[in-house]
């Protein structure tokens, strides 16, 4: 059906010379109807920087994997499949800008549906220019206001990064990267020992990232056998292997328009490394089981305390994901190179904590300051959370016995052992035997401290 055009002159269709509103913004309109793509063409050419044009899904389809375009302009009704359908596709896949529908026949209930498919605008053909404009207007507006909130929220971060923690030269110059890297979309390599704060980088790249506002999805590689760390990223497909009685979708399917975490990432097997590496160099996935592949929109973040280059000399990890991951390293220091930060992050662990276990604060001394400066820390910033919970706990700042010359906090292996025990043993006290809630509170995993657990006959 041809839909009646208003009549608009050349004169009103071009917009000024001095007048280029959207010059920096691009727009796809998918029409099936000539005239239509004809008139928005002369119309939103004069105003826009670029303006391309398909006659169908199948068309506009290939036009979309090779160019982001900030706006799309979408009849409903196009040949082979509908513009809602499409639509419902197109934010499943993650594409972020907006979407403006366009129908000649329309009802409440098609208004309803294609605004839960997530059009921003809804235009009844036949339509005024001055309609369409202040659609695209409203739509354009939208997009200033989340790059201004973007850049907004990164000037107010630009002097400290939550849960980052310091004010040393090398915590400054680790902050510092990180405030560069966040809005790229470059992967990310995590390295330094354990402990050492991997997961607060990775998540602080994802708050200063414009990724923000999806969602962060962690997946500690470690914590999943080997035969389902696959499904585990990449989803499966009903009947995929024995046990798999229905379609399950993958982390990176659920870290769309996000971040997704992945720590530990020298425990990945061969063959997810493998696929792995696929994703992030086509931007595409296979669940198990499946022959369709997915786009992905995912920015990778991924950790390790390992020697990756020691790894893949061992060839226990692909030489080509290390290079792929290592787009931009970000090495985390020991907390034993940084003892001016000590008394700061006690300091930030007793305001955290002290809430959370419903105890009152303490206030460390300038001898108990100097013995925590005078130990090496070998469990990094997370022992010294759990030497902080654990001394909010008793109500005093149990360090172990005075050092001699230097000596740990904590003496021995054995008395080591034994303050592990106790300070377990309160944990689990302050959480009412919930084990799960413990590993969490511990830094652990649950499978973890079951096993001390069984190893104690607790």
């Amino acid at each position: 059906m041809i839909v009646p055009m208003m009549e608009e002159s050349m004169e009103t269709l071009e917009a000024p010379a001095h007048e280029v509103p959207w010059q920096h913004d691009s727009i796809l309109v998918v029409d099936d109807e000539p005239g239509m793509l004809s008139f928005l063409v002369r119309a939103l050419g004069q105003r826009c920087g670029r303006v391309d044009t398909a006659g169908s899904v199948e068309q506009a389809a290939p036009l979309l994997r090779r160019h982001l375009y900030d706006l799309i302009v979408l009849d409903i009704a196009l040949p082979g499949r509908s513009g809602i359908d499409w639509l419902h596709d197109l934010r499943e896949e993650g594409y972020a800008g907006d979407v403006v529908l366009m129908t000649a026949y329309a009802d409440l209930d098609t208004a309803i549906e294609a605004l839960r498919a997530g059009a921003a605008d809804f235009l009844l053909k036949p339509f005024s220019l001055a309609q369409m404009l202040n659609a695209l207007q409203r739509c354009f507006e939208r997009s200033r206001l989340k790059r201004e909130n973007f850049v907004l929220r990164r000037e107010l971060s630009a002097t400290e990064i939550e849960g980052m923690v310091g004010e040393s030269e090398i915590m400054r110059a680790v902050c510092e990267r990180l405030k560069r890297i966040a809005p790229t979309p470059a992967t990310v390599l995590l390295t330094g020992e354990s402990g050492t704060g991997k997961e607060i980088a990775a998540r602080a790249l994802h708050r200063m990232s414009n990724r923000a506002e999806g969602p962060f999805v962690p997946l500690n590689c470690a914590a999943i056998s080997a035969e389902l760390i696959e499904s585990e990223l990449f989803g499966h497909v009903k009947g995929a292997y024995t046990g798999a009685q229905q379609s399950r979708e993958g982390l990176f399917y659920y870290a769309r328009s996000g971040t997704l975490f992945l720590d530990e990432i020298a425990e990945l097997p061969m063959p997810a490394q493998a696929k792995l590496l696929r994703v992030l160099e086509e931007r595409r996935l296979r669940p198990v089981g499946s022959e369709q592949e997915i786009p992905v929109d995912v920015r990778v973040v991924a950790a390790t305390n390992r020697d990756l280059k020691a790894e893949v000399a061992a060839q226990r990890f692909r030489q080509d994901l290390y290079y792929r991951l290592q787009v931009v390293e970000v090495l985390l220091p020991p907390l034993r190179e940084r003892p001016e930060d000590l008394p700061g992050l006690v300091a930030h662990f007793i305001a955290q904590l002290a809430p959370h276990l419903g105890v009152p604060q303490l206030i460390p001394d300038a001898r108990t300051l100097a013995r925590m400066a005078a130990y090496d820390w070998p469990g990094n910033v997370r022992e010294l959370r759990n030497v902080v919970e654990r001394s909010l706990i008793l109500g005093w700042f149990d360090l172990g016995p005075e050092p001699a010359g230097g000596a740990p906090i904590g003496g021995n292996d054995e008395r080591l052992e034994a303050i592990e025990k106790r300070h377990i043993l309160a944990v689990l006290g302050a959480c009412g035997g919930n084990k799960s809630e413990a590993a969490r509170r511990l830094g652990v995993s649950r499978k973890t401290l079951d096993r001390k657990c069984q190893a104690w006959a607790m």
